[in-house]
């Protein structure tokens, strides 16, 4: 494709087979990005490429009354405008589980900032200002914005004559989806408890707020197709929304993964995609979309706002007697992946804890609020905010320390989950208490120097508020469970592709699969099980796309379990077929090739006592050997829709924080001091990456702590804050010490005994700021983030 800028082209990892799984080897890309020199999907260029731009809807529910494009269409290097009516199939629909998410507003816009025209031209400004022209009329509706508004009787409907699975089990056609779950008699131990509390929650609406905007290039083909270069999370998955549209097979529409500049969920949902194929198709030309800040906060899903009310249940003596909770979700306009967040936060509500006696429900509402889909913890967050703090009502209410409290319920391996899955891998949820527990303490006063106060280290820091006057430290905790990989059943897989052949007289690897690299290390860790299952020195990764197996999303802490694991089987057959061509040409030279265990390390083949039989290139000579492999972890199943009973889950992860806050009660303002973390990691394979990934969780759970939310005005459901001015997230004076104790208990059901990490540090961090600003102020503060005005009382 000529004149197409893609990276990485190749991402050839060299070194020793000490670099295997378990070493601390250095990231393929990572010079690249922190010098500035990587190229991510943003600087995709073509040199005859037109720039598409997305014209929005203004008002969040409104039937569209008439579109006028006349003016944007004489305008000068304007090439295409569509709407609608100018989508080439009756495929007009697209979503991840539920098709419910129109490619253009069709008779009507369901939320702020909603598609509803195209326009290609030479440059981006005349784009931009021929969507300006194009005028659009609508007749404003009323919104539906919570769960009053949504289910009251006469509610608006945010979607009507649903027909989707979940249509016929709702108890009103404004619900996406409901999920109880109900074991023992949670009415009846409650009557048994000597201590009852209960608690309201509310968890703001966050983004992933990923520095790299949407962005890709589409590009004609002579057959007929398009070729599509994105950053993406899930490349099939894509694929298999974007075909029907353009009216295409899917081996006419093909993918390669661009640079990622963050994801975090958000770009799951499909946002330029369709929009940028639909113009390179009509125009004949490639087409580049590019969205700014402020179209990103409207270009993909957030993670679900929800009010959550739990109540618990303890003996004297500490012991938890029961739990109910009723958890609200807002999933917006349309569906995005509601339904699977919804059996997320209900399956995963009572914590890691002991409750034999439960009875609980969550929902996700339509409303005209910004569609809500999948961000980092996936339901899980929202429920951990609540019932750790839950969790120090109960241990105030009795007296007891907070974390022993924790300990004495904390569930281990071999707890009958209230779904009635049993644990049946490591759940050392009391150990990682312990172990954060322990670790040294910040000292106080940090700010003090012989000079002075360093504001750096207070509370409002470079803005000088204070010298230390009405500062209080505070220290809470908190800790969290976390599914792995997909759930309810979902046929999760991936595919590896692997080559190995000699080249230069070296045996080389290649491996190749569909997964997306968005920062997590993965194509890191390929090279990793390469080495260890190949025994070679050099591993290419091959640009990631759809000439090659599914991988799955990368998502749900997953990819390293799942795609890691189809790579490790793709090397595994590989290895066997070189062993086996080694026997026909070798065997009858020494007995060992037929009586040993062999493996390849260095380059040769081994026994399993060290003994060399052959160089690998000896063995393969002019012959190279190829497979594309499948490879799934163990089946799920979804849960029941009455009684929430079933194995939903394939692996469990968890991570336990403490937090070290310092507030002035003066001004409410924050300083985070430490946010130290445990946390079981089952195997470690990149133990660099292991933390890093960590620490990026912890800090987004501080984040929503005290500063990260998407405003939306409650009368209109018209996006306050789409920017970085309004909307914050940690930098780097925001972010504090994250010290990791890392343990290592293998799940043996699992590739090398790993478990999933990514998401388990976003869960608890999150709580335990809370309760360290509690802690200090001695204020309930039932909602996130924590606000000036919410310790301040003003």
């Amino acid at each position: 494709m000529s004149g197409v800028t893609r990276t990485p082209t190749h991402l050839t990892q060299g070194g020793t087979t000490d670099a295997g799984i378990g070493a601390s080897t250095l990231r393929p890309d990572g010079t690249l990005k922190v010098t500035g020199e990587f190229a991510y999907s943003s600087d995709l260029w073509h040199e005859d490429m037109l720039w598409g731009f997305t014209l929005r809807s203004t008002v969040a529910h409104a039937e569209i009354v008439s579109i006028d494009t006349s003016e944007a269409l004489a305008q000068s290097g304007v090439y295409a405008v569509l709407t609608y009516d100018d989508l080439p199939t009756e495929v007009k629909n697209y979503g991840l589980e539920i098709q419910d998410t129109p490619v253009l507003a069709h008779g009507k816009v369901r939320h702020h900032g909603e598609p509803v025209a195209l326009v290609a031209a030479d440059h981006p400004e005349t784009a931009r200002r021929a969507a300006a022209k194009i005028k659009v009329e609508y007749a404003e509706l009323p919104v539906v914005t919570d769960e009053e508004s949504a289910t009251r009787e006469g509610a608006p409907l945010v979607h009507e004559n649903r027909t989707d699975d979940h249509a016929g089990h709702v108890p009103h056609p404004n619900i996406v989806h409901r999920q109880p779950i109900v074991r023992g008699d949670a009415e009846a131990a409650a009557r048994r408890a000597d201590v009852i509390v209960t608690g309201e929650y509310v968890f703001g609406m966050q983004d992933q707020a990923f520095l790299g905007p949407e962005s890709g290039l589409a590009v004609p083909a002579e057959d007929g197709g398009v070729d599509l270069y994105v950053a993406t999370q899930w490349l099939h998955s894509d694929l298999r929304q974007i075909a029907p549209v353009l009216g295409l097979p899917e081996d006419k529409v093909r993918m390669t993964l661009s640079g990622v500049g963050g994801a975090f969920g958000g770009r799951e949902d499909l946002s330029m995609q369709i929009h940028g194929c639909l113009l390179a198709l009509r125009t004949g030309k490639p087409v580049k979309i590019v969205y700014n800040r402020f179209e990103s906060f409207f270009g993909h899903v957030h993670r679900h706002p929800a009010r959550l009310w739990y109540e618990h249940g303890a003996t004297k003596d500490g012991k938890l007697t029961h739990m109910k909770c009723r958890i609200v979700l807002d999933g917006g306009a349309y569906a995005s992946a509601s339904p699977a967040v919804v059996g997320n936060a209900s399956s995963l509500s009572v914590g890691p804890y002991v409750v034999e006696d439960v009875d609980i429900e969550a929902i996700a509402l339509y409303t005209n609020n910004p569609p809500c889909g999948a961000m980092r913890g996936f339901g899980a967050v929202q429920a951990c905010f609540a019932y750790e703090a839950q969790m120090d009502k109960l241990a105030k209410k009795l007296g007891m320390d907070p974390v022993e409290f924790r300990q004495l319920n904390a569930m281990e391996q071999g707890t009958l989950l209230p779904t009635g899955q049993v644990v049946d891998s490591p759940a050392p949820v009391a150990e990682l208490l312990r172990r954060v527990k322990a670790m040294l303490l910040p000292p106080e006063n940090q700010w003090e120097t012989t000079e002075g106060a360093d504001v750096r280290a207070l509370p409002g820091g470079l803005s000088n508020t204070t010298h230390g006057e009405d500062v209080v430290r505070g220290i809470g905790y908190a800790v969290g469970i976390k599914n792995v990989g997909f759930s309810e059943g979902f046929d999760d897989y991936s595919t590896a592709r692997v080559r190995m052949e000699v080249v230069g007289g070296v045996p080389v690897a290649t491996v190749h699969t569909a997964m997306a690299e968005v920062g997590q290390g993965g194509v890191t860790v390929h090279a990793q099980i390469a080495r260890t299952e190949l025994g070679v020195d050099q591993v290419t990764i091959h640009p990631a796309d759809t000439r090659v197996g599914s991988a799955g999303s990368t998502s749900a802490s997953r990819q390293t379990y799942v795609t890691g694991g189809a790579v490790k089987n793709a090397c595994e057959h590989v290895r066997e077929q070189v062993l086996e061509l080694g026997r026909r040409k070798f065997g009858t030279y020494h007995p060992a090739w037929a009586t040993a265990e062999l493996l390849l390390e260095g380059g040769k083949v081994v026994t399993d006592g060290g003994e060399v039989l052959a160089d690998v290139a000896d063995v393969l000579e002019d012959e190279a050997i190829d497979l594309e492999l499948e490879w799934r972890h163990r089946p799920t199943e979804p849960f029941d829709l009455r009684t929430g009973q079933g194995n939903g889950h394939v692996q469990y992860s968890f991570a336990a924080h403490r937090a070290v806050v310092e507030v002035d009660t003066a001004l409410g303002l924050v300083k985070v001091v430490e946010l130290a973390c445990a946390q079981d990691v089952g195997k470690a394979l990149n133990p660099l990456s292991v933390i890093g990934q960590i620490q990026g969780g912890t800090t987004q759970g501080l984040g929503v702590a005290v500063m990260e939310e998407i405003i939306v005005d409650p009368k209109t459901a018209k996006v306050r804050n789409p920017s970085f001015t309004d909307y914050l997230i940690p930098t780097i004076l925001d972010t504090p010490t994250i010290p990791v104790d890392v343990l290592e208990l293998a799940d043996e059901h699992a590739p090398y005994g790993l478990r999933g990490i990514g998401e388990a540090p976003t869960l608890s961090s999150t709580p335990a700021v809370l309760a360290a600003i509690r802690n200090a102020t001695g204020l309930e503060l039932n909602r996130t983030p924590v606000r000036p005005e919410h310790l301040t009382g003003t």
